[in-house]
């Protein structure tokens, strides 16, 4: 699903650089579950804005479902994002003037799905993560696990091929974290890509490998 060959990032600063990744080589098969650990500084945080397509100012080859992402336009690059990847951020990042449901359609605005096929996939997402009593609420009238619950379900609401994760319990209670742990677990089982940055050696166990970063390099 990818490969990454020599994947560098770095900024500039006075007479000269400061680097973020060094020649990063790594290969994630369609269907794990991999954590990315290492202590904060590291690099973890930009790795998955790289693998999530947010960051293209980096150097080397990145190939995403046999797509050189390196030598594709913003433009095609979004499109390819938009279709097969989903994030879950530590701060929820949902959108503060829409309903749980209007920040669940939001997604799948981005595909050529009919407004009933729309309503139909939301109204099932709803189900299956026990929030229908919610659906009319805005973000801010939730609890921090509320909150994060309907951002893992907006993450996979378009069955996306890839879930990104960065601290998806770092707000939460232990049972609250737990419970978010699990669903990924299900939702790994499902046939779901998913890669998560923790600082958590519990939430690690949840998946098949662990990818550590020091000073930007991968160590083991």
């Amino acid at each position: 699903m990818i490969q990454l060959h020599n994947v560098e990032k770095s900024y500039g600063s006075g007479a000269g650089q400061t680097w973020v990744l060094r020649r990063i080589n790594l290969e994630i098969r369609a269907g794990e579950f991999v954590s990315i650990m290492g202590p904060s500084g590291a690099g973890k945080s930009t790795l998955l804005h790289i693998l999530g397509m947010h960051d293209s100012a980096w150097a080397g080859e990145f190939n995403f479902l046999g797509e050189p992402i390196h030598k594709m336009s913003r433009k095609q690059v979004l499109e390819l994002q938009k279709k097969n990847i989903g994030f879950v951020f530590q701060s929820y990042h949902l959108l503060d003037d829409l309903t749980v449901y209007e920040n669940l359609e939001v997604p799948l605005s981005y595909r050529d799905y009919k407004k009933s096929d729309r309503q139909a996939i939301v109204s099932d997402i709803l189900d299956r993560f026990q929030i229908v009593a919610k659906k009319d609420l805005y973000p801010n009238q939730l609890s921090g696990g509320q909150q994060q619950l309907v951002g893992v379900a907006r993450a996979v609401v378009a069955s996306p091929k890839l879930i990104l994760a960065d601290e998806p319990t770092g707000n939460l209670h232990s049972d609250q974290g737990r419970e978010i742990m699990e669903l990924f677990k299900k939702l790994n089982g499902e046939g779901t890509t998913i890669i998560q940055v923790t600082h958590s050696e519990t939430n690690a166990t949840y998946g098949h490998r662990i990818i550590k970063l020091r000073d930007g390099w991968v160590v083991e």
